[in-house]
C-alpha cells in the first residue's frame, strides 16, 4: 500500500520545501487552495503545472468543529498571508477554493466563502475536505478519513465516485483535552506537547480513548459499504501509530501518508477553478 502514496507525498514534500523557500518566476495561472481548519491556517500556492509554489502555515483559533467563531481574526490570518504570498511571487493572487467539513455547508459554507472573499480571494470552488484529500491521494474504492482538528469527516469511495459522507465532532481538540487532564498542564501546552513526535510513543495509551472514539465512528459509517481499506489524513493523523490503533479497532487495513496534515489543503488548491477554464 505504501506505494500508492509515492506521488502524493512527493506532493507534500514538494509544499514542505516552497513553505520555507518560495519557488520564484513560477509559471502562472496559479491555483490557490485555503484550508480554515480548527487547528491551523494554511494557503496552497500552485503553479500552471499544479506543482507548489508557495504557501503559509498558522496555528490559529478561528475554527471549532468545523465552524467559524472568529470571523475577523480568520479574515485578517487569510489577508496577511495572501499579501505574504502576493509580495513573495511578486503577482496577484485572485482566485482560490476552500473546503469545509463533510455536511456542514448548509452550515459553515456561507461563512467559510465570506471569509475567503473578504480576504481578498474569488471563490471558485467549495468541496468537502475528504474529497479534497482524494485530488491528492486517488483513491478508487475505500474511505478517505480527515481528522482534523475539531471533526472527524469521512468519505467512502467505489469507482471512484463518492458514494456517502459524514462528519463527527471529535477531533485534536478533543486529543488535546486528554492530555491536558493526564498531565495537569494548559491546554495551549498540551497542544504543542502532543504535536511533538518525540512524545506519540508515549501519548499512545493516554489516548486510546478518544482514538477507540474516532474508530467507533468510522466503523459506524463504513458499516453496510464495501471498504476494504481507509485511508487517513489531517493533523491529528500525524500522531504516530494512530493507523495501527484505528486498524485494530475497525478490522480494515488502515493506511496513512507520510505527512497527512498538508494533504487537505493541497488537494483544496488542486481544485480551484479558474474562470478562463470554463469549469
Amino acid at each position: 500500500m505504501k506505494h500508492r502514496f509515492e506521488k502524493a507525498d512527493q506532493l507534500v514534500a514538494d509544499f514542505e520545501t516552497v513553505l520555507k523557500t518560495p519557488r520564484h518566476n513560477a509559471t502562472p495561472p496559479f491555483y490557490v487552495g485555503v484550508d480554515l481548519g480548527t487547528a491551523c491556517v494554511v494557503v496552497v500556492v500552485l503553479d500552471a503545472e499544479k506543482r507548489p509554489v508557495a504557501g503559509k502555515m498558522q496555528y490559529a483559533d478561528v475554527v471549532r468543529d468545523g465552524m467559524v467563531v472568529d470571523y475577523i481574526g480568520a479574515v485578517d490570518i487569510v489577508r496577511r498571508m495572501k499579501d505574504e504570498l502576493e509580495q513573495e511571487l511578486d503577482t496577484e493572487l485572485v482566485y482560490a477554493a476552500a473546503a469545509i467539513p463533510p455536511e456542514t455547508g448548509s452550515i459553515d459554507g456561507g461563512a467559510i466563502k465570506n471569509v475567503v472573499e473578504s480576504a481578498g480571494f474569488q471563490l471558485t470552488n467549495l468541496l468537502d475536505e475528504p474529497t479534497a484529500a482524494n485530488a491528492v491521494l486517488n483513491i478508487t474504492d475505500g474511505a478517505i478519513v480527515d481528522i482534523g482538528g475539531g471533526t472527524t469527516g469521512i468519505s467512502i469511495f467505489k469507482d471512484g465516485l463518492v458514494t456517502d459522507i459524514s462528519d463527527e465532532a471529535t477531533g485534536g481538540t478533543h486529543f488535546s483535552l486528554v492530555v491536558s487532564g493526564a498531565y495537569k498542564m494548559p491546554y495551549d501546552e498540551a497542544e504543542r506537547f502532543k504535536r511533538n513526535p518525540a512524545h506519540h510513543k508515549e501519548l499512545l495509551p493516554v489516548l486510546a480513548p478518544v482514538i477507540d472514539k474516532v474508530s467507533a465512528i468510522v466503523s459506524h459509517h463504513v458499516a453496510g459499504h464495501a471498504v476494504d481499506n481507509i485511508v487517513l489524513v489531517g493533523g491529528t493523523a500525524c500522531l504516530n501509530g494512530i493507523e495501527e490503533i484505528v486498524e485494530r479497532r475497525t478490522g480494515i487495513p488502515t493506511f496513512k501518508p507520510q505527512q497527512p496534515m498538508f494533504v487537505t489543503p493541497l488537494g483544496i488548491a488542486l481544485n480551484c477553478q479558474l474562470p478562463e477554464e470554463g469549469n
